[in-house]
């Protein structure tokens, strides 16, 4: 019995023997990359990690030379931020500060510089829009309209696109262009919850224009109404 134990002993090791000889090489290299790329991700949250962690720490800094109005040193912590940590939601975040600040201190064209990186290169589709819009503003208030249409035109996130509509319905109407205007305006006015201040901006917009989209709700609601009655 024991000798018949052995013999389908050595059988099953010659079968392995074989598999291995013939597949191993195979299942070598398999687990090689499976565990090389375990190891790589693992790596590289950990460097996302220390990334963020280090880009907060500057972001830091470009909101202390805000604060302080050190605009030598607000230019040199956002160039760090876009040179070090470009590629994460801080340097978008600090770009726009950046852009308010010398906005506020009446440095248009650098806070035009600041929007553009924002607008083009942030990580983060809603501060690309902020951007977008803000610099949209900055053109019409300089009265370069086209430029400002171009800018608040095409595709903008859900969240984004009622006020890039009031944008493009301002542009418009200040170009003369009334029946636009009003058809972007009634666009940000469906766009915008019922309970919105900014909806409520847009429908005087709208009455300005001759157009009071408040009657078309009503008439919707009266027929319910009568209904439920």
């Amino acid at each position: 019995m024991a000798k018949h134990l052995d013999l389908e002993e050595q059988e099953q090791l010659a079968e392995l023997k074989h598999f291995w000889k013939q597949y191993g090489d195979l299942i070598t290299w398999a687990l090689i990359v499976v565990f090389g790329a375990v190891a790589a991700w693992n790596g590289y949250q950990y460097w996302q990690g220390r990334q963020a962690s280090q880009a907060t720490v500057l972001y830091d800094e470009v909101e202390r030379a805000a604060l302080s109005g050190d605009m030598a040193r607000l230019e040199r912590s956002l160039a760090d931020m876009k040179d070090r940590f470009g590629g994460t939601v801080y340097a978008g975040q600090a770009g726009l500060l950046v852009a308010k600040t010398y906005y506020d201190k009446g440095n248009i064209d650098a806070s035009r510089a600041a929007l553009t990186w924002v607008a083009d290169k942030a990580s983060d589709d809603g501060y690309q829009s902020i951007a977008r819009l803000r610099l949209a503003g900055i053109l019409f208030e300089t009265k370069a309209y086209d430029e400002a249409l171009k800018l608040a035109s095409g595709s903008f996130p859900k969240d984004f696109a009622a006020l890039a509509a009031d944008r493009r319905g301002d542009i418009l109407a200040a170009q003369g262009k009334k029946a636009e205007a009003k058809a972007e305006y009634q666009t940000a006015y469906k766009g915008f919850d019922e309970r919105s201040e900014y909806r409520r901006l847009v429908e005087v917009k709208l009455n300005a224009l001759g157009v009071d989209p408040a009657p078309a709700n009503s008439a919707v609601a009266a027929p319910n109404s009568e209904v439920k009655k």
